[in-house]
């Protein structure tokens, strides 16, 4: 399956403002029959994974200097934080959220991460039902129930399985990517972000970031920030403010036909480091403008977008083996690499 480059996906960003103006006209479509999951869930528990989670899902309303926009977010705790999308609040100048209970409040942007697309909004409400967040990946063929406020109808409720897991949305070559996500089937559309990916148990699965256009000849392709990505990010950004990831210091490209004649490359395919920053790890390490990363850390890289999934399952401080093709061989680089912050 081929994905379209973000920028010919309009984005592919569910914020409503994003995709057209205020005035919408909103068509209804009927999917298919009954469907059972890998795991033996039927559609028929959905009513109860709606009246458990349906409370913990809010809408959010934007101000920006564009106009009006609407998304989704997911209460966090009882104290009044919700989780949202950082395109969501980017360059709001005020928000407001509506709670399932038709009560709307104004909020605060505490603190995002441009990088993984995920921001923290706080009110002052107290006792609010904060939504419970799996712990692991889900299982291919699961159950998946996506939640949230597509087009500005608000508790919208669409479903469908969990189709693949580490999935990435090609920016074409340019960063922050959307990588190692959740794919799933249940109708996703703009509007949805910052809203649930829900299981058969009522958990978080995810957070509903980013699907693919029907322009694009996609039926029901969408993507979510897992949970276990979500948990730790969020976390940070309460406690700091800010969120530190591990970072390599190189500038990546896509090998293409015209870069590995401009560089000749041996390889086609990788991860084409254009630049260097430097002091950064992989100066230290001796990373060079023109190595090919073909594997980092025992997983082989293929595009840039393999290289960012890599690289987010690391820390900083940890060593990593990069493989690079240089000068037409294949050379093992030890990377010790450092922090970042993000918010």
């Amino acid at each position: 399956m081929k994905i379209l480059p973000a920028a010919a996906l309009a984005l592919c960003l569910l914020l409503a403002a994003g995709c057209g103006t205020r005035t919408i006209t909103k068509t209804v479509t009927v999917f298919g029959p009954v469907s059972t999951g890998a795991s033996g869930e039927r559609f028929e528990q959905i009513p109860d994974v709606v009246r458990q989670v349906s409370p913990s899902i809010v809408t959010i309303f934007v101000q920006t200097a564009q106009g009006e926009a609407e998304g989704s977010g997911v209460i966090w705790d009882p104290a009044g934080t919700i989780v949202t999308n950082n395109h969501v609040v980017a360059g709001a100048t005020s928000v407001a959220v509506v709670f399932a209970s038709g009560s709307r409040v104004l909020a605060k942007v505490k603190a995002t991460d441009p990088l993984y697309d995920l921001a923290v909004v706080t009110v002052s409400r107290s006792g609010l039902p904060a939504a419970t967040f799996a712990k692991g990946l889900p299982r291919v063929g699961e159950l998946a129930v996506a939640m949230g406020s597509p087009l500005g109808l608000e508790g919208t409720v669409t479903a469908g399985i969990v189709s693949a897991l580490h999935r990435s949305v090609p920016s074409g070559g340019q960063t922050p990517s959307l990588v190692d996500l959740l794919q799933t089937d249940a109708a996703i559309s703009p509007g949805n972000s910052g809203g649930a990916l829900i299981n058969v148990k009522g958990e978080v699965m995810g957070i509903n970031v980013a699907y693919i256009p029907p322009q694009a000849h996609a039926v029901s392709i969408g993507f979510a920030i897992p949970a276990p990505t979500v948990v730790d990010d969020v976390q940070q950004l309460i406690a700091k403010g800010k969120a530190v990831h591990a970072f390599l210091g190189v500038q990546p490209a896509e090998v293409t036909p015209q870069l590995a004649q401009q560089f000749h490359l041996d390889v086609s395919a990788g991860a084409l480091v254009q630049s260097v920053v430097p002091n950064s790890a992989a100066a230290k390490a001796g990373l060079r403008p023109g190595d090919v990363i073909v594997e980092f850390g025992g997983i082989p890289v293929g595009s840039v977008e393999d290289l960012l999934a890599a690289l987010r399952r690391h820390q900083p401080g940890d060593r990593v083996a990069v493989k690079v093709s240089r000068n037409g061989k294949v050379i093992t680089i030890d990377v010790t690499l450092s922090g970042r912050a993000v918010g």
